[in-house]
C-alpha cells in the first residue's frame, strides 16, 4: 500500500492575560441589581469586543520547503498566496480567510520541513541595512517611519541650514545616504548616490533611502514530520509563538465614525452653529459701539458733537477726494452744514464713494 501523511498548520490569536483578569473581575458585578455606596444603580462596564482576525489575515503567502536530501524525484512543493480582495468587499473569500491549512503528501519516513510565513502588513515594513539601521537604531520600519526618523535625526543634531530649510549638513552617517543631482549630456537630471557628500536635500530623502531598504525576510519555522509508531502512540502538536502586528482599534473606531451618515449631519450642525456664533459676536460688537457712543454723548455732549462733526468732515473729504494732507479740523463752514440734494453730501462722488466703501466692508 502507498503510505501517506497529513499535516495541519493552524494558528489563532492569543488573548492577553490582563484582559482576562479584568474580565473576570467585571463578571463578579451584576448588570443592574448591584448598588453602589450612594444607593444608585451600578451598571457593568461592557468593553467592546476587538475584531477577531484569522490566521490568513496576517500573511500574504505561505510556503513549505522539504528536505531535499530525501524524497528525490518527488514534487513536495507547498505554496499558498492570498488572493486579491476588493477594498469594499463585505467578506473575504474562503481562500483568504481561514485558520487551518492542511496538505497531504506520500511517504513513510520522517521529514524535516521549513514553514515560511510572509507577512502582510499595511503599511509595509522593510528590513533596514546600514547606514539606515545605524541612524535610526532599529532593524525594521515603514517607509514613512524612516523618513520621519531621518528628519528627527537632522533636527536633533542641528544639521538643518538656516538660510535654506530644505538643505542640511551631512555628518559621517548621513554622508552615506546623501544624494546630489547629476546633469547628463542631454540636460536631463538623473539622481545618483554619492558617498562622502557634505550636504543633503530633504525632498530627495525618500529616493535616497530606497537602496538601503529590503523586504522583510519570512518567518521560518523548522518542523519535523513524524510518521514513526513511537510518536503516534501519543501524538502532541508542536506550538510556536509568533508576534504579529495588530491594527490600532482606535483607527477602526474612527473610520466607523467618519463613515457614519450622522457624522456629516454633525458637521453641518457645527457649521451652522459657527455661523450663528459669528453673527452673535458681530451684534455684540455693534451694541458695544452704540453703547460707547451714547455714553460719551451723555457725559460731554458739546465736546463730543464737535469732535464728531470734525471726524465726519475728514471722512467726507477723503471720500470726495478733496482732503488735504493731514485733513481739516474746521466743521463750521456753511458747505458742511447744508443738507439736501444740492449740498456736498448729496453729490454723485460722495454717493459712489460711500457705496463702494460699504460694499467693500460687506465682503
Amino acid at each position: 500500500m502507498d503510505s501517506s501523511y497529513r499535516v495541519k498548520i493552524e494558528g489563532k490569536l492569543l488573548d492577553e492575560e490582563e484582559e482576562e483578569d479584568s474580565d473576570s473581575e467585571d463578571d463578579s458585578e451584576t448588570e443592574g441589581d448591584a448598588m453602589n455606596e450612594d444607593g444608585k444603580e451600578r451598571r457593568k462596564k461592557i468593553k467592546p469586543q476587538p475584531k477577531q482576525y484569522k490566521f490568513s489575515h496576517f500573511f500574504r503567502s505561505l510556503t513549505v520547503d522539504f528536505d531535499k536530501s530525501r524524497g528525490a524525484g518527488q514534487d513536495h512543493t507547498i505554496e499558498w498566496k492570498k488572493p486579491q480582495v476588493a477594498p469594499n468587499a463585505p467578506n473575504p473569500p474562503a481562500a483568504a480567510d481561514f485558520d487551518l491549512l492542511e496538505f497531504k503528501r506520500g511517504g513513510d519516513e520522517n521529514m524535516n520541513i521549513t514553514i515560511n510565513l510572509y507577512r502582510d502588513e499595511h503599511p509595509e515594513k522593510y528590513h533596514l541595512k546600514s547606514p539606515l539601521c545605524d541612524i535610526l537604531d532599529v532593524s525594521s520600519a515603514t517607509r514613512a517611519e524612516v523618513v520621519m526618523g531621518i528628519w528627527d535625526y537632522i533636527k536633533l543634531n542641528g544639521l538643518q541650514e538656516e538660510d535654506e530649510k530644505r538643505s542640511f549638513e551631512c555628518d559621517d552617517r548621513l554622508r552615506q545616504v546623501s544624494m546630489i543631482n547629476d546633469f547628463g549630456k542631454q540636460g536631463l537630471i538623473s539622481w545618483q548616490l554619492f558617498n562622502g557628500r557634505d550636504k543633503g536635500y530633504i525632498p530627495y530623502i525618500p529616493d535616497a533611502i530606497a537602496p538601503f531598504m529590503d523586504p522583510l525576510p519570512p518567518i521560518k519555522i523548522p518542523y519535523t514530520i513524524r510518521v514513526d509508531r513511537e510518536f503516534h502512540s501519543n501524538p502532541t502538536p508542536t506550538i510556536y509563538d509568533i508576534t504579529v502586528h495588530l491594527e490600532d482599534p482606535i483607527r477602526d473606531a474612527l473610520n466607523s465614525y467618519v463613515t457614519n451618515p450622522a457624522y456629516a449631519t454633525s458637521l453641518r450642525e457645527i457649521a451652522q452653529m459657527n455661523d450663528n456664533l459669528s453673527l452673535l459676536v458681530q451684534k455684540i460688537s455693534m451694541s458695544k459701539g452704540k453703547h460707547a457712543f451714547f455714553d460719551e454723548l451723555s457725559k460731554h455732549p458739546v465736546e463730543f458733537i464737535g469732535k464728531w462733526l470734525s471726524s465726519q468732515k475728514r471722512d467726507l473729504e477723503v471720500i470726495a477726494g478733496e482732503a488735504t494732507k493731514g485733513g481739516g479740523e474746521d466743521a463750521s463752514g456753511d458747505e458742511w452744514r447744508k443738507g439736501g440734494s444740492s449740498g456736498i453730501w448729496g453729490s454723485d462722488n460722495v454717493r459712489e464713494s460711500v457705496s463702494l466703501m460699504v460694499n467693500t466692508k460687506a465682503r
